[in-house]
């Protein structure tokens, strides 16, 4: 009777040993059949105060999930693949990643970021990638503009997100082709009264007050990411603080004079030395764009992400994570950056080697951290004004749309010191 009861407890012990406890989100390009949605699913498990790894370049960048019943359920819900592992599978997943001859790592993500994002009020006359796949991927975040950033409301949040927005105060640069169209005229309109409300005299002090603002949320410690004509006119309106650069048109009054050799470069984020376009009737607020530029074929133009060490630097390589390292190109306002005018502190994450040109930069501001992406819509080339919004269910493995998705979880995760 004893010897059966020890075989029992072996048997016991056996199946325990071989028991699922973890869940495999596999992002490989083979595997995954939607790898858009498991970044959603990987949100909602630390909304629901799981702890997640992120497992750096391990195939491509897959998360390791606690096994439970729930999260079965919502990867079958949302068509996202998965795998179940046993302690001894995941332990060997591990021991492979920790190996110094692997470039890997595993990374803990803590806590669900609070997101916000930066749009106006008003329907937009084109759509905003960054809204499209968080609500593809079902990631909460809530909608902000300039009341709730001038009234501090940016504490309340991890991570900011601008997209096709101007901070000059020269509405976009929209003025010869769109000024007698009634979507230009009634944002033009409601911008003024808007600025008025907030106690500013122009749109331009009222959206440079604005950039101060995310400005100092970085500095403070949250992170931006900002997408389109978001980055260079950012930076534009910091290094044009208190000096006049909008024509009559755009404010009522001309342009201070000599108002180029006033910049203070020194007051940017990512961007130093470029020259603004004067001409009011030109589609470009400076040289930083490399839109008129280049000279780059649809069907070669492919920018490549960075390689770097995932034990030693592992923000950067969060940023980068991906099933491919060549990324289909797009353009925007703002489609790449002119590499000789990104500050030398900046961290260059993709590039173009054909033009010499960066699509994907990150760097570091006070406590906090910021990252800019190139273009308008990773899967549309050339995305124009009023063009429906693309249907993302035709694009679940985008790999333009992953590096928009690792920023959203980069404020997860518990941070080491980057060596690069």
């Amino acid at each position: 009777m004893c010897f059966k009861k020890i075989i029992l407890v072996l048997l016991f012990l056996i199946s325990f040993s071989g028991k699922a406890s973890y869940i495999l989100l596999p992002m490989d390009e083979t595997t995954q059949q939607n790898h858009l949605k498991a970044y959603g699913i990987t949100y909602w498990c630390l909304d629901k105060s799981y702890k997640v790894n992120w497992l750096l370049n391990y195939r491509g960048g897959s998360f390791l999930l606690p096994d439970a019943d729930e999260i079965r359920k919502e990867c079958q819900i949302r068509g996202v693949s998965f795998e179940i592992l046993s302690d001894g599978e995941q332990e060997a997943i591990l021991n492979e990643i920790s190996s110094p001859s692997q470039n890997m790592e595993s990374v803990l993500l803590e806590k669900a970021p609070k997101i916000a994002v930066y749009t106006p009020k008003g329907k937009q006359p084109w759509d905003d990638a960054v809204t499209l796949v968080l609500t593809y991927a079902e990631i909460p975040f809530t909608p902000i503009y300039d009341q709730e950033v001038l009234s501090d409301q940016l504490l309340l949040y991890d991570w900011l997100h601008l997209h096709h927005e101007d901070f000059t105060g020269q509405y976009g640069k929209f003025y010869a082709a769109y000024r007698n169209v009634p979507w230009y005229i009634e944002q033009k309109v409601a911008a003024e009264k808007l600025a008025e409300q907030l106690g500013f005299s122009k749109v331009s002090q009222e959206k440079g007050a604005v950039a101060k603002k995310i400005r100092d949320f970085v500095i403070g410690g949250g992170f931006m990411f900002a997408m389109c004509s978001a980055t260079d006119s950012f930076d534009i309106a910091l290094a044009a603080d208190g000096i006049d650069i909008c024509e009559a048109m755009f404010d009522g009054d001309p342009s201070e004079p000599s108002y180029q050799s006033k910049l203070n470069y020194d007051n940017t984020f990512a961007f130093k030395n470029f020259t603004l376009e004067r001409k009011p009737e030109q589609y470009e607020f400076s040289d930083i764009d490399m839109t008129s530029k280049r000279q780059i074929p649809p069907d070669k133009d492919y920018f490549t992400l960075m390689e770097f060490s995932a034990k030693w630097d592992p923000i950067p390589s969060m940023l980068c994570q991906n099933h491919t390292q060549l990324i289909k190109g797009f353009m925007g306002q703002t489609t790449a950056f002119d590499t000789n005018f990104v500050k030398s502190n900046v961290l260059v994450l993709g590039s173009c080697e054909l033009n010499s040109e960066v699509r994907y930069l990150h760097g570091q501001k006070g406590k906090g951290m910021f990252s800019f992406y190139s273009g308008h819509d990773p899967e549309d080339f050339q995305h124009q004004v009023g063009d429906p919004p693309t249907v993302l269910d035709l694009h679940p493995n985008s790999p333009g749309y992953r590096l928009i998705l690792n920023n959203v979880l980069f404020p997860a995760a518990k941070k080491k010191k980057q060596k690069t």
